[in-house]
């Protein structure tokens, strides 16, 4: 129970009393439960989208659903992007990238990187049409955190010195990445067909090519990457209802 209440405590704002999740070592066995969360998250998320659906127009709604699910996490994985942005932007060396990247301060690329992905998001999510809708916001927050533990799996962590997110290196398995992308792509199926079976393909491409990208650039991963890959791979699932057919004009 100990893991499970970590992976809360981790992913959302939810007041769980810290000796609840079991410290460091609770933290470092919750990855598995990370598709879980996001399920949650995106049941709460897909009501409330209906509801605020019922009474706001399509793009005020949208707004609102997509400022939601950043809200849910405290904003900490549009923080991970914002830093991850304006390292990897900086045209600096690995080094110098990481340090950038460990400034709480936020620089215009990280600004840019979080106005984009929001507008994405709002675009995407505006733009589903109302039968595919409950099911792309559902699965929009598993398919971040699913993301999680699939960007973590292939490479190294990049910082010698560690960080909190190199507890995850302890555990990490491919069995683990391979049950979040079952869980997602069970969800996927349930929620959209087809169409969630390709959005969970195209979250684990994305994933892996992204991870691979990271390793390219500092040679691994650190949370301000997971945080980056969970923001991009929550815009999936939506983009991919429209493409398969499920979008609407809502202007």
């Amino acid at each position: 129970m100990k893991p499970f209440l970590a992976a809360i405590q981790f992913l959302t704002c939810a007041p769980v009393p810290q000796c609840w999740g079991g410290g460091e070592r609770g933290l470092a066995a919750s990855v598995p439960f990370f598709p879980i969360v996001g399920l949650l998250i995106g049941l709460l998320a897909a009501a409330l989208d209906q509801v605020l659906s019922r009474a706001f127009p399509p793009l005020l709604a949208s707004l609102f659903t997509v400022l939601s699910l950043a809200a849910v996490s405290g904003a900490f994985h549009l923080d991970g992007l914002a830093d991850t942005a304006d390292g990897f932007l900086s045209a600096r060396s690995r080094e110098r990238m990481l340090e950038i990247m460990r400034d709480s301060r936020t620089g215009p690329m990280g600004a840019w990187a979080i106005v984009s992905i929001v507008s994405i998001k709002w675009a995407a999510v505006a733009s589903v049409a109302p039968a595919a809708r409950w099911g792309s916001v559902l699965l929009m927050p598993m398919a971040g955190r699913c993301a999680l533990v699939i960007g973590m799996t292939p490479i190294p962590y990049a910082r010698p010195e560690g960080g909190l997110a190199s507890l995850f290196c302890e555990r990490r398995s491919w069995g683990r990445a391979a049950w979040s992308l079952l869980v997602l792509g069970a969800a996927g199926f349930w929620a959209l067909g087809e169409a969630g079976l390709i959005a969970a393909a195209a979250c684990l491409a994305a994933t892996l090519l992204f991870a691979l990208y990271c390793h390219r650039k500092i040679g691994g991963f650190t949370g301000d990457t997971l945080g980056a890959g969970c923001e991009m791979a929550e815009a999936i699932p939506p983009l991919v209802a429209i493409a398969w057919g499920g979008g609407r004009a809502v202007l």
